[in-house]
């Protein structure tokens, strides 16, 4: 239940608002920007109330309408949704496609009606494919929207109400008990035995102990023991609190100003696509306009013929199959992340994987399982282990190695029979399996207890029924301990009571110990201690459990009778453990040269801890949330370099963190789970978010989503990315000298005053369907053996390293050589020139094809069973281009499109002579250069 609506501030002004005074220009306590004036957790109760023109019973009903009417409600502002058009027109931002465009419209005004619609219908394909894959609009406002609660109760004149957390204004006095979602950010009036979830928030595992006492004004948001924040979860307690930030100006609010705020960089592949891409256009340009004026002025050809062989020479320099391919590239490695558990929001995330150098993790959720977990149980003399992780009741107690059934642990180390007993009678939680899956109902650390219990062979069920609970003492920060009665083992037994809590406090309460073989011994209080802090510096958090006897007919329980004569049965050791299998994807991302940084807003010893256990180094100093603020930001690219644990992290901390890694031409991804890391997340070059225990806000401010929050599947993610890397290298090494062949044999064509050999509307042909036909299987290749053992490529090493600008070359040369040559040999055997230019279009196909076969292995040999052979696509691809061309050969619609004839068989056995005499060629020249090592 609530607190009654007596309670009050000591000393508190009676009225709710001062009479007399002007209403002031922006809520009270905020300045006029909307943004908090003050530290309200550095500040007396009192003087909050009196800041905020409030009182303890709460504003009047009239007041409160006022300051809604003026401030407006408790909501986050709407994004503008990007329309439908808007999406669309962006598909054509492209300068490549651009002069696609200009130059369809120029050949229809020049009545070339065909070409023109080649070249629209090209131009279109590329604008659909992409509108397609961009997939769903930006959500992640909507998502943070979304966690305000939707009621609560507040005091009005007095009197509570329940009323929609929209209508909730600063100075409105609201009362909260376990279970509720805070509906705003507030600072706690009164606070009985509140311990809230902060976790989305600050990414602390376990729920944060509240008081009303101020805090250091410098305090971390997780530090403020006086404050509550919309979106987070009271657990346990109750409390009364006054509202000091609505909407907008809460720390979710402001939270997703930062998110709007962040603007998306473009990722490595991309720019370097955009600068290849408008060099290109420029040096396209360059040459068509030179050839026009040469062929008019030099040659004197007629100015429409030459402007059409000049448009051809663009359309033959343009790859313009690369924009569809490389999205089509990308989208085939979203389907293959997808079966690995990895959900792609953003298609360039999947290339800029394959360069990440950095991974900034946080810790709860992400590289820990977000389950409390007992790892350690101490009773006088003798330290257990304790196997297993999370709330399922699975793992042995061991002993010096031993495991522990329950008869043997009652016999071997009976104070650790009755501590298990402890922990399931001094416990309001209740652990369920559900689909195979254990999950706590209630605090997380009695979970862990619970699951403790379980595991010495304890059912917490029937205990409660056959030990039936009398009275309680619930957890209090001021005492910092919780106590149980319960009723004897028997009929006349002795009543028991059991305490748990804080080790400084239950270690003073008692008098006696536990000894190994079961008997009372006096305490050792200085061993306890040193158990306490090496349980401390190894990150994990320790509660002591105690318990005393009284007569038969007790009944009632008070603090007095606990305060003395308790005897301590030992301390549990909790941690939120690693993920077994993120200690392996780290040491993966290790031998890939890919450094994992953890962010957290835990603790730094508990950072540092996880941090060892993870491999990720002994002996790590945190930097803390502090430190991070008094350091400008050339101070911070320093300390990123060396630092791997950042701890007491709020969201501007994970924001300005992954910009000096960036800034240190770092390409990051950030992981993460929480409302806290959606900035981060947005602003990384790779948003990681959980897709099982991630808010909402994660998941749409992530470029991807991890299916099953698998630290795992990010190693495994990036070795998908560097496979699509390279096989986009592939693909551009197959298209480019394809283009080049085709624009030298135009350019050749005009300088020598010949007919073309392929025309514009042709040259569309090959590049559209036969080049992005067999280019599409590139983009399936396996993955090379040894990609993640290999370093990070360099963010700036160019698209075309020396030797593909070699091989681009040397290609351009071959194929100019095969289609034209063939199409002068066909006019010397008295073909037309229609026909002459069916066989140099066909001659340039089937160069492609034994060119795939090639350009599939970069360095290797083709001539392999594996290379000659294929893959099933590759030989699927190859029989649709051959069909084709059959079609483009011999069809007569297809003949009066695109001016072909059809081809007597001795010119075809011509052709494919040309395609194997490149394979040939191709061969020795990887020879070649394997031998005098120059293949890099």
């Amino acid at each position: 239940m609530h607190l009654s609506e007596t309670d009050a501030v000591t000393g508190a002004p009676p009225d709710a608002t001062p009479s007399g005074k002007r209403p002031p220009t922006s809520p009270p306590g905020t300045s006029s920007a909307g943004t908090q004036a003050r530290a309200w957790h550095a500040t007396d109760a009192q003087a909050v109330l009196s800041v905020l023109e409030a009182g303890p019973q709460g504003l009047s009903q009239a007041e409160a309408a006022r300051r809604l009417q003026q401030y407006g409600p408790n909501r986050l502002p709407e994004p503008q949704p990007v329309g439908v058009l808007q999406r669309l027109a962006r598909q054509f931002n492209n300068l490549l496609l651009q002069i696609l465009m200009v130059s369809a419209l120029v050949t229809g005004l020049m009545g070339h009606w065909v070409d023109s619609a080649v070249i629209l219908a090209v131009v279109l394909l590329n604008a659909v494919i992409g509108f397609v894959q961009e997939g769903k609009a930006e959500k992640a406002l909507q998502a943070i929207r979304h966690l305000l609660s939707p009621h609560a109760v507040v005091l009005r004149d007095g009197r509570q109400h329940d009323v929609a957390a929209a209508d909730l204004v600063v100075g409105d006095v609201v009362l909260l008990a376990s279970g509720d979602s805070l509906p705003a950010d507030v600072r706690l009036l009164q606070a009985h035995g509140c311990r809230i979830d902060e976790s989305a928030l600050t990414g602390e595992s376990v729920p944060v102990d509240k008081r009303t006492e101020p805090v250091a004004a410098d305090a971390a948001i997780g530090d403020r023991q006086c404050m509550g924040y919309a979106g987070t979860l009271l657990t346990q307690g109750q409390a009364r609190a006054v509202v000091v930030a609505t909407g907008a100006d809460t720390e979710i609010g402001r939270i997703g100003r930062m998110l709007a705020d962040v603007e998306e960089g473009t990722t490595p592949l991309l720019q370097k696509m955009g600068v290849f891409s408008r060099q290109l256009t420029f040096v396209i340009l360059g040459v068509a306009v030179l050839m026009f004026g040469f062929g008019t002025l030099v040659r004197g050809m007629p100015v429409g013929d030459t402007f059409m062989a000049a448009v051809g020479l663009a359309v033959a320099a343009i790859p313009e199959g690369l924009p569809a391919i490389l999205t089509i590239t990308l989208a085939i490695g979203v389907q293959r992340m997808a079966r690995r558990h990895a959900v792609i929001r953003r298609l360039p995330a999947v290339e800029a994987l394959g360069s990440v150098t950095t991974i900034c993790s946080d810790k709860t959720g992400t590289l820990t399982r977000n389950e409390m977990t007992v790892q350690q149980l101490l009773c006088a003399g003798q330290v257990l282990e304790v196997e297993g992780g999370g709330y399922a009741p699975q793992g042995a107690l061991r002993l010096d190695g031993e495991a522990l059934d329950p008869a043997r642990l009652a016999e071997r180390v009976p104070a650790a029979a009755r501590l298990a007993l402890a922990a399931a009678l001094c416990n309001d939680a209740s652990v369920h399996e559900s689909e195979g899956r254990w999950t706590v109902a209630g605090d997380p650390t009695e979970g862990a207890l619970l699951t403790l219990a379980m595991k010495a062979g304890l059912n917490p069920a029937e205990l409660r029924v056959e030990r039936p609970r009398l009275e309680v003492i619930p957890f209090e920060s001021e005492y910092r301990y919780m106590a149980t009665l319960h009723a004897g083992e028997d009929d006349g037994a002795p009543a028991e009571a059991f305490v748990k809590g804080a080790p400084e406090r239950v270690l003073a309460m008692c008098e006696r110990q536990l000894g190994a073989r079961g008997q009372d011994e006096p305490l050792d209080a200085d061993w306890w201690q040193a158990q306490v802090e090496a349980q401390a510096r190894a990150g994990r958090r320790v509660l002591a459990l105690a318990w005393r006897t009284f007569e038969p007919q007790r009944e009632a329980l008070d603090h007095a009778d606990i305060a003395r004569g308790l005897t301590l049965l030992g301390l549990v050791a909790i941690i939120d453990p690693p993920r077994e299998e993120a200690k392996r994807a780290v040491a993966r991302c290790a031998e890939a040269g890919i450094r994992v940084v953890m962010i957290t807003g835990d603790h730094g010893v508990t950072a540092s801890a996880i941090a060892a256990q993870l491999g990720m180094g002994e002996g790590l100093k945190a930097v803390t949330g502090p430190e991070i603020e008094a350091m400008d930001d050339a101070a911070l690219r320093l300390a990123v370099a060396d630092t791997r644990v950042f701890a007491r992290a709020s969201p501007e901390h994970k924001l300005r963190l992954v910009r000096a890694l960036q800034a240190s031409g770092e390409v990051v991804a950030m992981t993460g789970d929480g409302v806290n890391d959606a900035p981060a997340l947005k602003q990384a070059d790779v948003g990681v978010a959980m897709g099982m225990k991630g808010t909402e806000a994660a998941k749409q401010a992530g470029a991807m989503v991890l299916a099953d929050d698998n630290f795992a599947s990010i190693a495994h993610a990036v070795e998908e990315g560097r496979t699509v890397y390279d096989n986009l290298k592939k693909t551009v090494a197959f298209l480019l000298p394809i283009n080049g062949g085709e624009s030298l044999t135009l350019l050749l064509a005009v300088l020598l005053g010949v007919a073309l050999p392929i025309l514009p509307a042709q040259v569309l042909w090959v590049n559209m369907v036969s080049s992005v036909a067999l280019a599409m299987v590139l983009a399936f290749e396996p993955t090379e053996a040894g990609v993640m053992r290999r370093p990070p490529r360099p963010v700036g090493e160019p698209l075309l390293s020396r030797f593909l600008v070699w091989r681009i070359v040397l290609l351009s040369v071959l194929f100019l050589a095969g289609v034209f040559g063939m199409f002068e040999w066909m006019r010397a055997q008295g073909a037309s020139v229609e026909a002459a230019r069916t066989a140099a279009v066909n001659t340039l196909v089937c160069m492609e094809v034994f060119y795939l076969f090639s350009v599939r292995y970069l360095k290797a040999r083709s001539f392999t069973v594996q290379g000659v052979r294929g893959t099933p696509r590759v030989l699927g691809a190859v029989a649709g281009v051959f069909a084709l061309q059959l079609l483009f050969t011999y069809a007569p619609f297809m003949q009066a499109l695109f001016h072909t004839e059809a081809l007597a068989l001795d010119a075809g056995l011509c052709i494919v002579a040309v395609g194997v005499a490149l394979l040939v060629v191709l061969e020795l020249e990887k020879a070649l250069l394997r031998r005098v090592g120059a293949l890099a």
